[in-house]
């Protein structure tokens, strides 16, 4: 199930696809809750709160969908008109990246693959969602697309072991990894971390929606591409990652809680390129969907 969140004139929406449309999730769970029991309650409005309380959960979005649909509700709980479909979570507590994860990656930067899974942090504020624009910086040199299957947490994790991964995964999302390439190469010769190269303001594309972890039965294996100006630049499967989700999981909730609403976003295959001014990049993943973004000079 896709669940995106949207901003509308009655500020923010949570939306549940139904046959290529949007409910407004909030509003049709008030409208039940009048129906079947007289008591009006007040919609949850983002995916934020719906993870953080424990109810984003997609037996009851399916529940909820199911009276809408079998009273006849559709258009009635419809998203508003003009409502605008933004990242599905604005400013992540953490995210948290994997670097070289894909062997052909690590080869092509002319790096050892690693022994470990190598992590990196990503500032929330540089979140932006589908159709918002990169802005990239005219005096730092080479800037890079990155595409990645992000995972988003739905409880809770912490010292877990990987058999037990999957149930602290609430769904999964695209990530645009842009990297400033010159900058993180010169952090690099410095034995400096990656945070500043991988972390100006708008260079994590989320989006376009989270798809419930239910649809990707594990092991999660999904083709994923990059396209810039219609021309493909990556292609991968998930399937090749070094460290898989239940591996990546274990190890970081070794060292910090991961909390519901976080994010993992799983590394890039090989392939990255240079984006530049004017550019349009395309980021999918097969059964999740496309995030597309322009690329402006700031």
């Amino acid at each position: 199930m896709k669940v995106a969140q949207f901003s509308g004139p009655s500020g923010p929406r949570v939306g549940i696809e139904h046959r290529g449309a949007w409910i407004d999730y909030g509003k049709a769970e008030t409208v039940r809750a009048v129906l079947e029991r007289g008591v009006p309650v007040e919609g949850i409005a983002t995916i934020e709160e719906l993870l953080i309380r424990g109810q984003f959960d997609a037996g009851m979005f399916r529940t909820v969908l199911g009276f809408v649909v079998e009273n006849r509700l559709e258009k009635f709980v419809a998203m508003a008109p003009g409502a605008t479909m933004r990242a599905p979570l604005r400013c992540p507590r953490k995210i948290v990246a994997l670097g070289l994860n894909y062997v052909l990656h690590a080869q092509e930067g002319n790096f050892a693959v690693p022994e470990e899974p190598i992590i990196f942090e990503k500032a929330g504020s540089s979140v932006i969602g589908p159709g918002e624009t990169v802005r990239i910086p005219r005096d730092m040199g080479r800037m890079d697309h990155e595409v990645e299957l992000a995972v988003v947490i739905g409880t809770t994790a912490t010292e877990v072991k990987k058999r037990n991964a999957w149930k602290h995964v609430a769904g999964y999302t695209i990530c645009n990894d842009v990297s400033a390439r010159d900058l993180q190469t010169k952090d690099l010769e410095k034995k400096h971390p990656w945070f500043r190269s991988k972390s100006f303001d708008t260079f994590t594309p989320l989006g376009p929606w989270i798809v419930t972890a239910d649809e990707f039965p594990p092991p999660v294996r999904l083709p994923l591409e990059c396209r810039v100006n219609g021309k493909l630049r990556q292609k991968a499967n998930t399937e090749e990652l070094v460290f898989g989700i239940p591996e990546i999981i274990e190890f970081v909730s070794r060292l910090i809680t991961l909390e519901p609403g976080d994010v993992i976003s799983t590394g890039t295959p090989g392939g990255i390129g240079p984006i530049t001014n004017g550019d349009l990049v395309e980021c999918s993943i097969e059964g999740i969907g496309v995030l597309s973004n322009p690329v402006r000079w700031r």
